[in-house]
């Protein structure tokens, strides 16, 4: 019998600890450490990614798994649906907006990559059977959509597609009837494909349009059929016959799955001959899902879609290589002593602060637990505050008796002392997160006037250029003369959106401060983090001021747009925020009452698949 040195042409290796390279694969060794044998195997499984920005059904997809889109759909259950016209991108960690559909459609279908798709067919009533029933075609460029002049031969909904932008498939349908024929698109116009040989719509898809796949479909089917460019062939079936579901990948390595009833997160790939259920499942069984449709069969995107009876908007990876990936991911940290909210704080993961919030106690964070400090000199609420766990500047906020205060106190890690009044008193304000104890910025108040901004030089408070906008409970990044400030809501009569939540931002140079990018939710009492400059900002959760929830969304900002992240685990605001995009951490607000909860975020990482061998 051959034995292993004969097979790989080397002796098994005596490792004192495991590697880390990928020439590890397929490779046995024994780890003296463990005293146990070990090798890398590949693994199968699905891992969360950023929420999309608008949960919806329906949702049509394209692009792969690093660059994919998300289209129209439809945003509430049950009928009358609200339709969609917007679209999404996701860059592999999070989701933007892109440029809106001419055409608001439900049910329709699309293909392609980020920058070159199309989208076809659907539907524009809300209720079933979602006519009028469309053939119009556009075309994505990246950024825009643009109305073309070919259209289908035959208006439908429930189509599915495959291919690029300029060879695509539109495969079966529904127009009152269930529509059989396939469509052809060059780029310019659709001509007659052959038809398929099993009648059915709601297909999974995949493919290129010489060699396409459709599978499973409506009324439960199993049925697979390939397609050569001009006539369809059965193919292997599906072990588990769905509707509604969605796929990626090539006719000869593809993957398909979600899907109903019942409602599924089963995932199968094929080899050209024969399905084969994966280990991977969906952690959210859905269907009426999206997919990056032209993904690969290990490399694959599922988002949106349908559980009973919620839209989704989570998104899922599937990963097939010997890289075991932990998503991007909010965990629990050290809870507080004192549940609290409407505080100020910062620092970082491993040394923050928590200061006041309607009490005068104060806490620090070493990333593992919470300790009692010596207390601020005043209860408040609202404060703002800057600076780094053992140089802190508490300043302003609101006093029972007095009402807002002007005052300021500097905090060395042990002990706090007075310091000089701001020139206006003020609660609610944005204070600038990576400020330094001789280098800050507070912009903004809660009452009149509503825009003023001050700059701290250890001592004194000067008065700078006013912000355009007059909100309150905003966040605010960067430096002294180079700020970002984020959201908030509008106390000013005079500004956008008085009273409600606002997506408004604004540029400051050390002089004047301009319109920025609007960022995708519109917040209040979010909790931020950042880096030190404009161009990375995350903020995270916070509420929404009309109506009033609150949020457990995060978005992060990267100096050109904004896109999501992985949610909180727990909707709160008016908490605390520090760190830095890739590792910071929240604590306190109010969730359900004030929370003592802190959490922490740890981006994505990978690690080889290495597996302990056994003999049984």
């Amino acid at each position: 019998m051959s034995d292993y040195k004969e097979i790989k042409g080397k002796t098994i290796q005596s490792l004192g600890t495991d590697p880390s390279d990928t020439g590890a694969e397929g490779q046995v060794w024994y780890n003296s450490t463990a005293g146990a044998f070990k090798s890398v195997l590949v693994s199968e499984a699905w891992s969360s990614g950023a929420p999309l920005i608008t949960a919806r059904r329906d949702i049509v997809g394209a692009g792969t798994q690093t660059a994919a889109l998300g289209f129209s759909g439809g945003t509430t259950i049950p009928a009358p649906v609200t339709i969609s016209n917007t679209t999404e991108e996701y860059n592999g960690s999070g989701w933007a907006t892109g440029g809106n559909l001419n055409t608001t459609r439900v049910f329709g279908s699309g293909t392609g990559s980020q920058t070159a798709s199309v989208s076809f067919g659907g539907g524009t009533s809300g209720s079933p059977p979602y006519g009028p029933f469309l053939n119009t075609t556009e075309e994505y460029d990246g950024s825009t959509w643009t109305n073309v002049p070919g259209t289908l031969a035959t208006a439908r909904n429930l189509l599915s597609g495959a291919g690029i932008q300029t060879a695509a498939l539109a495969i079966t349908g529904y127009n009152g009837t269930v529509v059989n024929n396939v469509e052809e698109y060059d780029g310019t116009s659709w001509t007659a494909g052959g038809s398929v040989g099993s009648t059915r719509y709601n297909v999974g898809a995949a493919g290129t349009l010489t060699a396409g796949l459709a599978f499973g479909g409506s009324g439960n089917s199993a049925a697979t059929e390939e397609y050569d460019g001009s006539a369809w062939t059965s193919g292997g079936s599906l072990n588990t016959g769905r509707n509604n579901l969605k796929g990626s990948g090539l006719q000869t390595a593809a993957l398909a799955f979600g899907g109903q009833p019942p409602v599924t997160g089963a995932t199968e790939s094929y080899d050209g001959s024969t399905w084969t259920t994966s280990p991977a499942t969906l952690a959210t069984a859905r269907y009426n899902l999206g997919s990056s449709v032209n993904g690969t069969n290990s490399a694959s995107l599922a988002f949106g879609g349908r559980t009973s009876p919620a839209n989704q908007s989570a998104t899922e990876e599937y990963n097939k290589s010997i890289n075991a990936i932990t998503a991007a991911a909010w965990s629990s940290g050290g809870n507080m002593g004192t549940a609290r909210s409407r505080g100020t704080g910062g620092g970082t993961t491993n040394a923050g602060i928590f200061a006041n919030g309607q009490n005068v106690n104060v806490e620090e964070y070493n990333g593992t637990s919470w300790s009692e400090q010596n207390n601020m000199p005043t209860v408040l609420r609202d404060p703002s505050g800057f600076g780094t766990q053992t140089a802190f500047v508490g300043c302003a906020g609101y006093a029972t008796g007095p009402g807002n205060v002007a005052a300021t106190h500097e905090y060395d890690g042990t002990n706090w002392t007075t310091s000089g009044n701001m020139n206006t008193a003020r609660s609610s304000a944005a204070p600038i997160a990576a400020g330094i104890i001789t280098a800050g910025l507070v912009a903004q108040n809660e009452a009149p006037p509503y825009k003023t901004v001050e700059s701290y030089n250890g001592s004194t408070w000067t008065t700078e250029s006013s912000v355009a906008n007059g909100r309150s409970r905003g966040n605010m990044t960067g430096t002294e003369s180079a700020a970002f400030v984020v959201n908030g809501y509008g106390v000013d009569p005079g500004s956008p959106q008085p009273g409600a939540s606002t997506t408004t931002t604004e540029n400051y140079n050390g002089s004047t401060w301009t319109a920025g990018t609007s960022s995708l939710q519109g917040t209040s009492a979010s909790l931020g983090m950042a880096n030190g400059n404009q161009d990375n900002t995350t903020i995270a959760g916070g509420f929404d001021q009309i109506p009033f929830v609150k949020l457990s969304f995060v978005q992060h900002y990267d100096g050109t747009a904004w896109s999501t992240q992985p949610n909180l685990g727990t909707a709160r605001y008016a908490g605390i925020g520090g760190g830095t995009p890739s590792g910071g951490f929240v604590a306190g607000g109010n969730a359900t009452g004030n929370t003592a909860a802190t959490e922490e975020f740890n981006p994505e990482s990978t690690a080889l698949n290495i597996k302990t061998l056994t003999t049984s």
